[in-house]
């Protein structure tokens, strides 16, 4: 190690991150203490790295925190996650930010600070690539003054902001690409809930636990969109029709357009969704290029209706992966699985159920039938603690005709997943 030059023995201990780890191999040389004071680039002062975090005083904290980022030059990333800490005082966090920001690339900070800490205007107009910012809240966002020109990934959550601010925030990032919204508390300035977003650089955005009464986000070159935990009136989509992946998670949303322009999507995975098939399928019916499908948990909006493999394999010839899982219902079986098209190119098949009904071993026979090429069939199942004698039947019977089924597919790799 004495022959490694002082700017590698800085990059290895940057890898550790870990201040506590990093202070104590700073011990270990003079050559080391030299290269952590001048080579280091990451730092991460997390609770859960080391438990005596949690058994300091916050101003004990804050003093080791600062002699720890003061004995450094050139911190390029600078992680405070604080999980049990109510709150920082205002002046040793202005100073951390104020003595990193010219080389700072990557921030992030969990912790409250009293006063309030305008972060932005700290880090603004600097070369920071990546804000991850929780607990906190952001207010009277100036996007002339506070700009960040280097910003591609921002994360906000459990912060408060209003919906206007949030909008010039974006406007303020030129190069931003992915965003990410998790329970943010977002304060309205009418009596409609309504959120307007617009950026023609993002890529990616993920949106968790929000409600609103209109969600209108303006993206022409977003590729990926993941809607979670959510109550939504209404969700638009205005882009040029790069959206390739596109991911719904318990969400309720009356009105929901992703624009005409879906040629381009290859990921559709909706979960614990209610949804009226025909104008779900429509908007993604142009998808030719979708290689993974997953409806799982969904619920049809009119009783009558079901998914239409044939449909299914006719619109989307390049599927690949295929998850289906909601409730069959006695004489729309048929209906299901009518029509000859195979579904050539899948080779991973995923079924579940919410009740085991009979009906399901025809349908699992009928999809297998449709799929000549399947490598991996998954079944997922709900099995309740007690159990009639019936439900055990029903258990035992299915069970009984996997085995027969899968006596006529030897080549398939069948994978079962209770729960």
């Amino acid at each position: 190690m004495e022959y490694l030059p002082v700017e590698v023995i800085g990059n290895i201990l940057s890898r550790l991150a870990a201040a506590r780890d990093v202070v104590i191999a700073s011990a270990t040389c003079r050559k080391w203490r030299e290269a952590c004071r001048n080579h280091l680039h990451s730092l991460s002062f997390n609770s859960n790295d080391w438990p005596v975090y949690r058994d300091l005083t916050t101003s004990r904290l804050e003093i080791l925190i600062t002699q720890t980022i003061f004995q450094t030059r050139g911190l390029q990333c600078l992680s405070i996650i604080m999980d049990d800490v109510d709150q920082f005082s205002a002046a040793p966090v202005i100073a951390w930010l104020m003595y990193t920001r010219e080389t700072l690339r990557m921030l992030l900070y969990n912790v409250r600070t009293t006063p309030n800490v305008n972060i932005l205007e700290k880090c603004g107009r600097q070369k920071l690539e990546v804000l991850v910012l929780a607990h906190n809240s952001i207010t009277g966002v100036e996007p002339s003054y506070q700009k960040f020109p280097c910003l591609k990934s921002l994360s906000l959550s459990h912060v408060s902001i209003s919906a206007l601010d949030l909008s010039l925030l974006l406007s303020a990032c030129p190069k931003i690409e992915i965003l990410a919204l998790v329970s943010p508390d977002i304060a309205m300035s009418d009596a409609q809930a309504t959120m307007e977003l617009s950026s023609p650089t993002l890529k990616n955005v993920y949106v968790e636990a929000i409600s609103l009464d209109k969600f209108i986000l303006e993206a022409d070159s977003l590729e990926s969109l993941h809607l979670k935990d959510s109550t939504l009136e209404l969700f638009e989509l205005v882009s040029k029709g790069s959206l390739k992946h596109l991911k719904i998670d318990d969400v309720s949303v009356i009105h929901l357009d992703i624009g005409e322009s879906t040629e381009h999507l290859e990921v559709v995975d909706v979960s614990n969704f209610t949804i009226m098939w025909p104008k779900f399928y429509q908007m993604i019916s142009k998808s030719a290029k979708l290689r993974k499908l997953r409806l799982w948990g969904v619920v049809f909006d009119d009783e009558d209706e079901i998914v239409d493999l044939e449909t299914i394999a006719v619109c989307f010839p390049q599927l690949t992966h295929l998850s289906l899982s909601y409730d069959l219902r006695d004489g729309l079986l048929h209906y299901s699985l009518h029509g000859s098209s195979c579904l050539e190119n899948v080779v991973v098949l995923e079924l579940g159920w919410t009740v085991i009904s009979d009906l399901f071993g025809h349908w699992v026979a009928g999809l297998l039938e449709r799929c000549p090429h399947l490598k991996k069939l998954v079944i997922h199942g709900n099995v309740s603690e007690t159990k009639s004698r019936e439900e055990c039947q029903l258990l035992g019977n299915f069970t009984s005709s996997i085995v027969r089924l899968m006596r006529r597919h030897m080549n398939v790799t069948v994978q079962f997943e209770y729960e």
